[in-house]
């Protein structure tokens, strides 16, 4: 296999399952040193024991700190750091109005305030090598708002203010920065264990009709799949996306266009 990111150090958040998992072991079939981080450690342990060239570290991206000494870690062990994937999300759905406020502000303190966090970690090692990427996976829900999912999608669409914002201060640097935007991954742990879940208590309807609904939105007529998000990631990672900052690319057959 033609490895298209050989050498490269990669940083992956949330690493330690579901699409987080899925991108750790795909950077690592592109050729890439992977840190597989995640507020898990036991998680993180177990992906990274299966990779190649790899290691685990414990990880709460709403800790700055944290946040340094992962980038630290990553230094200290492989020398460099090539690339940032900025995965570790959480999703909370609940009308407004029965929304707690601390419930609120974690959503807003992991999704966007973490992805800050590791970000402006990764931005100080790569300033001074003048190249890096960083990719934030961020959601359609960061281009249109989403139905009793406020908190996700505010986080979100701070999340594409934050890359376009980032990727204009460190272009000088030859750091490219950019998001990925998936559609709805109805076969993922996060669906099945959860969303199914609290989309039909949210909407009046059963688990099985939530499925129905949300493919139904999808032109190409199927859930979107961790390997097709891989895929735009490791384009961007690459030479072949080396013209590509400041984007917010959608992965959703089709569902969003904007």
């Amino acid at each position: 296999m033609f490895q298209r990111l050989k050498g490269q150090t990669a940083i992956i958040t949330g690493g330690g399952q579901g699409l987080g998992e899925a991108l750790a072991r795909r950077l690592d079939r592109e050729g890439c040193n992977v840190i597989v981080a995640d507020i898990n450690e036991e998680a993180a342990k177990k992906v990274a024991a299966d990779l190649n060239q790899a290691i685990a570290v414990k990880v709460d991206v709403c800790d700055e700190q944290q946040a340094d000494a992962m980038v630290e870690t990553t230094i200290g062990k492989f020398g460099k750091l090539d690339l940032l994937v900025s995965n570790a999300a959480i999703l909370i759905a609940k009308p407004v109005t029965e929304f707690p406020l601390e419930e609120w502000r974690r959503m807003m303190n992991v999704n966007l305030v973490g992805y800050f966090n590791c970000a402006r970690a990764a931005a100080k090692a790569m300033i001074p090598n003048k190249k890096g990427n960083i990719i934030q996976i961020n959601s359609k829900s960061g281009k249109k708002g989403s139905y009793k999912n406020s908190a996700y999608a505010a986080s979100k669409f701070g999340g594409i203010g934050l890359t376009q914002s980032l990727a204009l201060e460190l272009a000088e640097f030859g750091i490219r920065v950019n998001a990925i935007c998936p559609g709805n991954l109805l076969d993922s742990p996060l669906w099945t264990n959860s969303l199914f879940k609290q989309y039909a208590k949210n909407q009046g309807i059963t688990e099985e009709q939530v499925r129905r609904k949300y493919l139904n939105q999808v032109p190409l007529g199927r859930s979107c799949q961790y390997e097709d998000v891989a895929n735009v990631m490791v384009f961007l990672a690459s030479e072949e996306g080396g013209y590509m900052t400041g984007q917010a690319i959608n992965v959703t057959g089709g569902q969003e266009m904007r």
